[in-house]
């Protein structure tokens, strides 16, 4: 984690960080979305991390900053955070979609006491497992147990240390969690982000979910109490949306036989760090 701060806060500026990593096939509808928010104070950095595809040309047809670092999303984080120039800060993956005042119910959010803010997320896509996800998403929209800030007030950002750079996964429930433990004001705005799922292909799917697990047990050892509904194979969000679940049974069932799946390949990830931890 790192704390310190480049550049002197603008009052008025918001600073859109995206890392990126091979992004092209959403980045453009990223950029674009965050380029035409109906708030007009943003600047966008753009934090790449060796992209070997057209990411750093498509981040060239915009107007932004485009840096380069590594070797996962909490670093680009917090690096782009350390150069951002905007009095807020707000954390946007490259292949999010934000409707048009995203920005500007962030602001007015802060405006009125607000140090940090929530922004729900829906999902889109291509193909059954893309359906899936986004039956899944529909039921977390509210659920303080998975939903996490991604706008946040840029002096309280450094204070907390930024996103914890051990964490690849977990990292945005952390900062969240040590936000309203630090006394943070956590709202939700009332606009919305859209995630590009794409063709979403299921072995990729839990690739990341392994790749993921890997940090579950660090997070858990910082979090024990509060995790525990964040990993539960049948969330609450789930029975809490059961008729929402029930009106797509063929898509509900893909999404049981998805989180079975993703929650096995998680624990792989979580065991083969236990294991690496045991040997040295």
């Amino acid at each position: 984690m790192s704390s310190s701060l480049s550049r002197v806060p603008e009052r008025d500026l918001v600073s859109v960080v995206v890392p990126t990593r091979n992004s092209a096939r959403t980045l453009e509808a990223c950029l674009d979305s965050v380029a035409r928010q109906s708030y007009p104070d943003v600047e966008i950095i753009v934090v790449d991390n060796a992209s070997s595809d057209a990411t750093r040309e498509i981040a060239g047809r915009f107007e932004c900053a485009i840096l380069g670092i590594g070797p996962e999303r909490s670093a680009q984080r917090n690096h782009g955070a350390r150069q951002a120039g905007g009095s807020h800060l707000l954390f946007v993956d490259s292949d999010m979609v934000l409707e048009p005042d995203v920005v500007a119910d962030c602001v007015s959010a802060a405006r009125s006491g607000a140090t940090a803010a929530i922004i729900p997320e829906v999902s889109f896509g291509e193909g059954f497992w893309a359906q899936c996800k986004r039956l899944e998403r529909s039921c977390y929209v509210g659920d303080d147990d998975i939903e996490a800030a991604r706008f946040y007030e840029r002096e309280f950002f450094a204070r907390l240390g930024g996103f914890d750079e051990e964490l690849n996964g977990p990292e945005d429930w952390d900062l969240s969690r040590r936000a309203a433990s630090a006394g943070a004001s956590i709202v939700r705005v009332p606009s919305v982000i859209r995630h590009d799922e794409g063709r979403l292909e299921l072995v990729a799917l839990l690739r990341k979910k392994f790749r993921y697990g890997k940090s579950y047990l660090a997070y858990r050892r910082i979090h024990r109490t509060g995790s525990r509904p964040q990993f539960r194979l049948v969330r609450p969000a789930f029975v809490r949306n059961r008729d929402v679940l029930a009106a797509e049974p063929l898509t509900a069932a893909g999404m049981l036989v998805m989180k079975v799946l993703e929650y096995s390949a998680g624990a792989a990830g979580a065991l083969t760090t236990l294991a690496r931890s045991r040997r040295s």
